[in-house]
Parts: C-alpha cells; structure tokens; sequence
C-alpha cells in the first residue's frame, strides 16, 4: 500500500517516468531482501568469482577453445582469452580457419592471479603455446602455488610434457609422436590428477570442461550445467 501511494504521489509529478517507478520499486524489494537476510549486494560481497585463463595462437583448436571458454562462463567464472602472439596481436586464426579475438596479450595475464590455467590443443598452436615464454612462467607459478592448470588434445604432450608439468598417468590425444612425449600416457576421455586436468580431444571437449567447473564450483553445479547443456 505504502508503495502504490508513493508511485501515485510521484506520477502527478511532470518529472515522474516509468523508470521512475521501476527504481521504487527495486528500492522496495531491496528492503525486503534486506530485512529477509538476502540482500543481493552482500550475497554477492560474499560470492568468490573464479579467474580462468585461457591461452590461444595461431592454429589453436577452436572447439577445444570455444567448449573451455562457454562452459566455464556457464558456471559463473571469469574467463579471459589469451594471444600469446608476438607484438600483442589479438586475432588469432584458429586450426580450421575460424578467427578469435583474445581479450589481452598474454604479457597482460602476468602477475595476475588464476584460479584455472586452460590450454586448448591443436597443431601448430600447441607448439606456439609451448614457446610462450610468459605463458610457461604463469603455467609454472599454478604448479608452485598447487594451483590448477589443464590441456587438451595435442596441449598435454606439447606443452605440459615437455615443460615437466604433468607425470605418469594423463591423457592427450592418441597420435603417434604425441604420446611417446608422454610418461605412461591412459586412453581416458578425462584425467584430473590433483591440480592438473587432461583430456583427448576435440570430441572430449565438452566433458573437459564440464570436469573443469567441476574442480571449481564442485559436482552439484557441473550437474546443474550439464543438465541444462544435455551433457
């Protein structure tokens, strides 16, 4: 009542809009989430936004890519793309000829904090990855701090491997002269051994993710997106 009162007082006014009522009534309910102990602002104060990073060159793989970043963005993290290419160029031509456009250069990702360290795979980004050197700076810091990081498809064998960051037991994609780069390398779709995550492949994309906001936000909100995903 006292709020219908209010709205009738302030539309005989010639300043009064519909807006005008909308900002009422958002006060209004405010208050009542307020005084209900679920004020939006302190749920959100309370909330902690996961970082994830996710590298990218030319003739990174864009499924990989695209099932890593939407994903990760369904659940609630803050996903930031990557160019490790030279000079700070942000278009980057992905393995079947799709352009993406990173939101930095990968110096930018420096110093940062990340709570997940993505890697897509593909050929010849998997090899442009590796060669980033401010990129295996920041894949170093995640393994000191026991913080997680993660590749897939070609990335594992590439990048990971051959930087020794990962052991016995992860995964990558099953063609010759990328699991002999690896240390008793299983046929699992997913591997997730302790902070550090694998997978295989382009069509394995979408449950590496899914794994990944799983090790973040934890099982009941990976079951939540992949119910809504039909995963």
């Amino acid at each position: 009542m006292a709020l219908a009162l209010l709205i009738g007082r302030l539309a005989s006014s010639s300043a009064f809009t519909i807006n005008s009522a909308l900002r009422v009534a958002s006060l209004s309910s405010s208050h009542r989430f307020q005084n209900n102990f679920s004020y939006s602002s302190t749920t959100l104060s309370m909330s902690s936004t996961k970082r994830v990073l996710v590298p990218i060159a030319d003739d990174s793989e864009e499924i990989e890519t695209t099932c890593i970043t939407d994903t990760l963005t369904r659940f609630g993290a803050e996903v930031v793309v990557a160019s490790v290419k030279p000079g700070g160029e942000l278009v980057c031509k992905m393995s079947r000829g799709v352009k993406m456009v990173a939101d930095i250069p990968i110096d930018e990702a420096t110093g940062q904090e990340w709570d997940l360290v993505a890697l897509p795979g593909g050929m010849p980004g998997a090899e442009y990855l590796r060669d980033s050197a401010p990129l295996i700076s920041i894949l170093e810091n995640q393994k000191a701090k026991g913080k997680m990081y993660a590749a897939i498809c070609a990335a594992p064998a590439i990048v990971l491997a051959s930087k020794g960051l990962i052991g016995e037991g992860a995964t990558g994609y099953p063609a010759p002269g990328l699991l002999e780069k690896m240390s008793s390398p299983v046929g699992d779709d997913v591997v997730v051994q302790g902070n550090v995550v694998t997978s295989k492949g382009p069509g394995t994309a979408l449950k590496f993710a899914i794994a990944l906001g799983e090790q973040l936000y934890g099982a009941e909100k990976a079951k939540e997106i992949a119910d809504e995903m039909l995963a």
